[in-house]
């Protein structure tokens, strides 16, 4: 019986001592982490497991821009807030806003993520990673819920980003085949377009009509006209053989010329037409020339032959109706006479008031008249003749004679009053012109003439009209060279005025840049000397020199004014520059001696007057004193100054990177504190 109660008091003790030994062993202070990621201060975790976190951790930490560390303890105490108890840890391990602390309390059923201010991951996005691990949690499943956790962080652990990468990169491969096979479709399509477009222009001419044709079209068109050309001048031959045996080789000698020159063009047609049939190769560029070309002779061909073959058709006509034309030509002949009377006596007219020059043109018009009417009338007889032997062809050929030689006779009679009437109107051009010119010179000589140019333009423009006065009121006049001398005054005199006028309106913008700038130097001056005299305790010699050089330029620049505006305005922009010059170095000279720009100069506490200088110059009271002395005190008086010192906190060891602890910063706001993770 005693060893029995001796037996179950042992078991009671061992409980208790368990009991004891179980609750100490729940209760877990914030503690150090192991040099791992993870630190599991109950064992839950196998040696394979662990290993497995590890690596997965250490994946996570290389493959992006986070670090995951794992705790797992009892329970959280000192502080049994879980929240507090997390970022304590994370706090005194030191890590970083990158680095993130999963506290999982094994016994507690508690865990939370402690992230720092900053980091890479959202509070959101750290509720919807606790909220995934949680199941896994609550089933104890340790490894599971933490390579979770780092899947989330990074993406399904990498799977994600793997999927987006690669389909990012088969988006681009079926793109770039897509580019290429554009690509080669486009450039087959433009080799096929290049060829069948040969050395067609790229842009349409709009004075070329070849430019819109292939040359394809151009060859095919060069092949039609020259077959359409060569049977043109074949019925044409026979046409004018049929003509000669009708008419006779003199009436037709103009269409047997004709004939003549198409078959020329035609034989230079075919001779490129054989070039282009050799065995020798020609570029493309040859070959649409001389397609083009083809076609060209092919066109001057028709031209030649359908003005004949006009010409053919009144002949035929005019044979026709012989006895009618013969009259009617006979009627123009008659009417001639006034007119070829009055051109001997229309011509001495002329010849009595101009040059023997001016008239050359129709000096032989009259006799010229006089044959052609002669021919007319040797035509005529002969037509009469042929229409009473019945020679019909004979007779259209005589009457054609008798027409053209009465037109002919009538034109050149004309020409004469013509001439007369055109001469009269250069006439009054000219005198235009010398009114114009007079007007041109009173101009010229108001205008300033510093080189002497517009005054010689003038006296060159007053000999010219006076020659042309002269010219234009004499006998033997020449109004054609007298309004072309006219007009090469007028260009002359019009140029120095010109010229005047540039002139003149230079003086007057020189004239205003001058007042502006000697205003602006004597307000820069006035304002530079001011500020030198009121700190003469602190501005050196460079200043003061520069100041006195640009008011000797300023001086000058006054002297200048009005003999010599562009010399002054040269002195004055010098005056400008040296009292910039001045100021500047004034200014640097002050900024040097008083760089806190008289923060002491009250007038109160120590030195001269009271108060110090740290900067060691004069101050306020040394330019005063400097006006009054000479300088004498502008060293300034007090010694001493106050220095300020500056303060600055460490923010700490700073995060982990693959390898152990330390090393980056922590943001100076601590751990989030959020509301977040829980019981499980």
């Amino acid at each position: 019986m005693r060893t029995r109660w001796v037996t179950m008091a042992a078991l009671a003790l061992a409980a208790a001592l368990g009991a004891f030994s179980a609750t100490a062993a729940s209760a877990t202070d914030p503690l150090t982490l192991d040099s791992g990621y993870v630190t599991d201060d109950v064992g839950v975790l196998s040696a394979g497991e662990q290993d497995a976190v590890e690596a997965r951790l250490l994946q996570l930490t290389e493959n992006s821009d986070a670090d995951l560390f794992v705790v797992l303890v009892d329970s959280f105490t000192s502080p049994s807030d879980y929240v507090q108890w997390a970022d304590t840890v994370a706090d005194n391990n030191n890590l970083g806003p990158e680095q993130y602390l999963l506290a999982i309390a094994v016994e507690q059923s508690a865990y939370y993520i402690s992230a720092a201010q900053g980091g890479p991951l959202s509070d959101g996005k750290l509720d919807a990673i606790e909220d995934k691990i949680q199941p896994l949690l609550a089933q104890g499943d340790w490894d599971g819920a933490i390579i979770l956790a780092a899947d989330e962080i990074q993406g399904d652990g990498g799977a994600g980003a793997l999927r987006v990468g690669l389909v990012i990169a088969g988006i681009v491969a079926a793109a770039l085949v897509i580019w290429l096979i554009v690509k080669l479709v486009a450039r087959s399509r433009r080799n096929a377009a290049i060829r069948e477009r040969g050395a067609m222009p790229e842009a349409p001419d709009p004075n070329d009509p070849f430019s819109t044709l292939t040359d394809a079209q151009v060859e095919t068109q060069a092949g039609s006209a020259l077959v359409q050309a060569d049977d043109a001048i074949t019925s044409s031959r026979e046409e004018l053989g049929f003509a000669v045996a009708q008419f006779g080789e003199g009436a037709t000698a103009a269409f047997s010329s004709a004939v003549d020159t198409a078959k020329a063009k035609m034989s230079e047609a075919f001779d490129l037409r054989q070039k282009l049939d050799d065995e020798i190769e020609d570029t493309v560029h040859d070959r649409r020339a001389w397609h083009i070309r083809i076609i060209q002779l092919c066109d001057e061909i028709d031209d030649v032959l359908d003005a004949n073959t006009e010409a053919f058709d009144a002949l035929r006509k005019l044979e026709q109706n012989a006895p009618q034309e013969l009259e009617r030509v006979r009627s123009e002949r008659a009417a001639l006479q006034p007119v070829l009377a009055g051109a001997a006596p229309a011509l001495s007219a002329l010849s009595a008031s101009y040059d023997a020059t001016a008239l050359s043109t129709v000096a032989d018009n009259p006799a010229q008249a006089q044959e052609r009417a002669a021919l007319a009338d040797r035509s005529i007889d002969a037509a009469g003749a042929a229409i009473a032997a019945g020679k019909s062809g004979e007779a259209a050929f005589a009457i054609r004679t008798a027409e053209q030689s009465v037109a002919q006779a009538a034109q050149l009679s004309q020409a004469i009053s013509a001439l007369g009437t055109e001469l009269a109107a250069i006439e009054t051009q000219a005198q235009a012109l010398v009114t114009e010119l007079q007007g041109d010179v009173a101009t010229a000589q108001q205008l300033p003439d510093a080189g002497g140019t517009i005054a010689a333009a003038t006296a060159a423009t007053t000999d010219l009209l006076r020659q042309a006065q002269a010219n234009l009121s004499g006998s033997a006049r020449s109004p054609q060279r007298t309004l072309e001398a006219l007009a090469a005054a007028n260009t002359q005199i019009d140029a120095a005025i010109a010229q005047g006028t540039q002139a003149v309106e230079r003086a007057r913008r020189v004239q205003q840049m001058l007042e502006q700038t000697l205003s602006q130097a004597n307000s820069e001056i006035r304002a530079c000397r001011e500020y030198i005299e009121t700190r003469r305790g602190t501005v050196g010699s460079t200043a003061r020199t520069r100041l006195s050089q640009a008011e000797t330029s300023l001086t000058q620049a006054l002297n200048l004014r009005a003999t010599d505006p562009e010399a002054a305005l040269t002195e004055a922009g010098r005056a400008v520059e040296l009292v910039r010059q001045a100021t500047s170095s004034a200014q640097a000279d002050v900024e040097a001696q008083n760089p806190q720009r008289y923060p002491n100069d009250n007038w109160g506490g120590g030195g001269l007057f009271g108060g110090s200088s740290s900067g060691g110059g004069s101050g306020l009271g040394g330019d005063i004193l400097g006006g009054i002395i000479g300088g004498l005190l502008s060293g300034g008086g007090g010694g001493g100054g106050s220095s300020r010192s500056s303060s600055w906190r460490s923010s700490g060891g700073g995060g982990f990177r693959s390898s152990g602890f330390g090393g980056g910063g922590r943001s100076s706001g601590g751990r989030s504190g959020r509301s977040g993770g829980g019981r499980f």
